[in-house]
C-alpha cells in the first residue's frame, strides 16, 4: 500500500524526472514497447562466444548479438544473487536500500519495476527464481510480496534443474517443472507470449533462469557431451592446484550455459513468430559472475571485485535499433542503471528514488569512445566469503580500482590485462591513474551517501544476524517450521 501511495503521489505533484531521455523515439500515442527480460545466474560475461570465447558455444546468443547493443563491460554493483536482483528492480544499491546480503526481504516500501511499469499500463509477469522474500527457500511468495508482478510462475530459489519446484499465481501448493527447468520455464513463458501477443496492453515478462549457477554436474548429457573435460582450455589466471577441479566444473558450466543458450532461443523465435519482435525490448543479462578457479579462489566463490565474479554479460536489443544493431558499447552499465535506462527506451518518467542513470540515449547513439564510472561494492561478505574484507571499487572501460577498509589494494589496467595479472596499486607509473579513481570512486559513493563502514555496522543498522553455523542469514531452518524473517529497517 505504501508503495502505491508512494507511486501516486509522485506522478501527482510531477516529481518524476523524465529529462535524461526526453528525445525518446517512443510517442505517447503508440503502443509502448514490451520488455522481455531475461535474467540469468552465475553467467560470467567471458563464458559466451559472441565475446570471444573460443570453447564455449553460444550460437542463440551469438545471433541476439548482431541485432544488439553490447555493453562489453556490464557489471553487477554487488557480484551476489539479492543485493543484484534488488539492484535490478529498485534501480538504488545495495548500501541504500539495505539488501547487501542473500535470503533478505525487500521492504514492501520499496518501489520497483513491475510496479512502475504497471502504472504505466503494462501487464507483468514473472518466471523463476526470485530470491528476494527473506523467508526461506522453499516456501511460497506471497501474492501480495511480489513487487508488482501480477503472473506468477515462480520460488525464492532452488538450483535443483531437473525437478524445479515451483508456484503458480494464487495456489498455494507447490509445484514442479516436468523437464530441465531452463526448457520447461521458456516453454511455458512461449505460452503466455501467444496469450498476450493480440493484447492492447504492453507487458514486461521476467525470465529468471537460475542457471548456470551450480550444481554443474546436472546439466542435460547431450550438453556435457560437447565439452569433454580434456579438450577444455583453462584461463591462465586459473591456479595449478584448481586445474583439475576447474575443468570438471566448467564442463557442467559450459552445459548448463549452451542448454540456457538452446532455451531462450526458443523463446526468441517465438517473438518472431507472434510478430512481436519488432516492439520488444529484449535484455540478456547475468546477476554476477564465477571464478571458477582464477586468481586462486576456489570454485563457485563468487562476493569478488575480480573480472570472473564482478563483469556479466548484457546484451539489449530494443525498437528501431536500426544501423546501431551489433554496436559494442566499452563504458560499464551498473546494475541500478538498468531499470531508468529501460523507463528511459519505454519513454517513463523516471522516480527520483532511483539512484542509477538512464542510458537509453547512449544505447540509441552507441559511442565506443564514450566512458563512465560503475561503483561496485561487497558491504557485508558472507558465507564462503565471510572472511574476506569488505570492499569498493571503481570500473571504468580500462581500469579496475579497488579499495578495502585497509586502503587501496587492487589496480588493474583491463586493456593491456584482461585477465588482471599484473596488480598496479601504488606504483610510480600509475600514481595519476590511481589518483583520478580515487576520486571517480569518492564522487560515486558520495553521490548516494556510501559512508563504506565495516561489515558489523551494515549488521547492526538493518537488524540483521549471520548465523555462525555457515555465516549467512538462517535460511535452511524455515523447512523445519523454524526461522525469522530478515529484512532491512526502513530509516
Amino acid at each position: 500500500m505504501k508503495r502505491i501511495l508512494l507511486l501516486n503521489l509522485l506522478v501527482v505533484m510531477g516529481i518524476f524526472s523524465c529529462q535524461k531521455h526526453s528525445n525518446s523515439s517512443v510517442v505517447q500515442s503508440k503502443k509502448k514497447p514490451n520488455i522481455v527480460y531475461i535474467l540469468t545466474d552465475q553467467w560470467r560475461a567471458s563464458a559466451t562466444a559472441y565475446g570471444g570465447n573460443t570453447t564455449v558455444k553460444t550460437p542463440t546468443l551469438d545471433q541476439l548479438a548482431k541485432k544488439s547493443i553490447n555493453f562489453s563491460n556490464a557489471v553487477s554493483v554487488t557480484p551476489v544473487c539479492t543485493p543484484h536482483r534488488a539492484a535490478l528492480f529498485t534501480g538504488r544499491y545495495p548500501t541504500t536500500t539495505g539488501m547487501v546480503v542473500n535470503d533478505v526481504y525487500l521492504p514492501e516500501e520499496e518501489l520497483c519495476m513491475a510496479e512502475i511499469f504497471k502504472s504505466e499500463g503494462y501487464s507483468t509477469a514473472y518466471y523463476g527464481k526470485w530470491h528476494l522474500d527473506g523467508h526461506g527457500r522453499l516456501n511460497n511468495v506471497a501474492p501480495e510480496r511480489r513487487q508488482g508482478f501480477d503472473y506468477w510462475k515462480g520460488l525464492e530459489c532452488s538450483h535443483n534443474y531437473n525437478k524445479m519446484p515451483y508456484y503458480e499465481n494464487d495456489d498455494p501448493e507447490i509445484k514442479y517443472w516436468p523437464k530441465y527447468s531452463p526448457f520447461a520455464i521458456t516453454e511455458d513463458a512461449n505460452k503466455y507470449l501467444a496469450a498476450h501477443a493480440n493484447d492492447d496492453r504492453p507487458f514486461l515478462l521476467v525470465l529468471s533462469i537460475a542457471t548456470p549457477h551450480y550444481p554443474h554436474g546436472s546439466a542435460p548429457k547431450r550438453f556435457m557431451d560437447m565439452y569433454p573435460q580434456d579438450s577444455l582450455e583453462l584461463p591462465k589466471n586459473v591456479y595449478p592446484q584448481w586445474e583439475k577441479r576447474a575443468r570438471k566444473e566448467m564442463q557442467g558450466y559450459y552445459a548448463h550455459i549452451s542448454a540456457t543458450d538452446e532455451a531462450i532461443g526458443n523463446v526468441l523465435k517465438q517473438l518472431e513468430n507472434l510478430g512481436l519482435e519488432e516492439n520488444t525490448i529484449v535484455v540478456f543479462s547475468s546477476d554476477h559472475g564465477e571464478m571458477l578457479g582464477a586468481h586462486g579462489v576456489k570454485p563457485f566463490v563468487k562476493q569478488l571485485p575480480w573480472d570472473e565474479s564482478v563483469r556479466v554479460p548484457f546484451l539489449i536489443k530494443y525498437p528501431s535499433i536500426g544501423d546501431h544493431a551489433g554496436s559494442v558499447i566499452k563504458a560499464p552499465i551498473n546494475t541500478p542503471d538498468i531499470l531508468p535506462s529501460l523507463l528511459g527506451l519505454s519513454d517513463i518518467s523516471i522516480p527520483e528514488t532511483i539512484e542509477g542513470e538512464d542510458l537509453s540515449n547512449l544505447m540509441k547513439s552507441p559511442d565506443p569512445n564514450y566512458d563512465r564510472a560503475a561503483l561496485v561494492m561487497n558491504a557485508c561478505p558472507f558465507g564462503s566469503n565471510h572472511k574476506d574484507e569488505e570492499y569498493r571499487g571503481i570500473l571504468t572501460k580500462q581500469y579496475t580500482y579497488v579499495k578495502t577498509l585497509q586502503g587501496p589494494s587492487q589496480l588493474f589496467d583491463n586493456v593491456s590485462d584482461p585477465l588482471q595479472l599484473n596488480n598496479l596499486i601504488d606504483q610510480k607509473a600509475t600514481a595519476q591513474v590511481q589518483e583520478r579513481l580515487e576520486g571517480l570512486l569518492q564522487k560515486e559513493m558520495s553521490r548516494i551517501g556510501d559512508e563504506f563502514k565495516p561489515r558489523e555496522y551494515y549488521l547492526e543498522k538493518y537488524n540483521y544476524k549471520l548465523d555462525p553455523r555457515k555465516h549467512a542469514i538462517n535460511w535452511w531452518d524455515f523447512s523445519k517450521g523454524r526461522g525469522v524473517i530478515q529484512g532491512p529497517r526502513i530509516m
